[in-house]
C-alpha cells in the first residue's frame, strides 16, 4: 500500500514538504483574494483589480507547477 502521505507529491514531482509548502501558499493567496472579492462586493471602490489579479497569479502559478510535474514524471520513466 502506498503511503498517503506521499503518494500524491511523489505523482506530481515533489517532496512531501514541498507539496505542503506550496499548497499552504496557494491556500493561504487564494483565501485572501476571497475576502478581497468580499470586501469588494460591499465596498466597491475597494480592491478593484485584486480578487481578478490574485485568480490570473493562481492560475499561472498552477500551470507552471502542472508543467514542472509532467517534466519530473517524464525524466522518472525514462530511468
Amino acid at each position: 500500500m502506498r503511503n498517503p502521505f506521499t503518494a500524491h507529491p511523489n505523482d506530481v514531482g515533489e517532496t512531501y514538504a514541498e507539496h505542503a509548502c506550496f499548497a499552504l501558499r496557494y491556500g493561504a493567496k487564494m483565501t485572501l483574494g476571497g475576502i478581497a472579492a468580499l470586501a469588494h462586493g460591499l465596498f466597491p471602490f475597494l480592491f478593484r483589480t485584486t480578487a481578478s489579479r490574485i485568480t490570473d497569479e493562481l492560475g499561472e502559478t498552477l500551470r507552471a507547477s502542472r508543467n514542472r510535474g509532467r517534466t519530473a514524471n517524464e525524466d522518472t520513466r525514462q530511468t
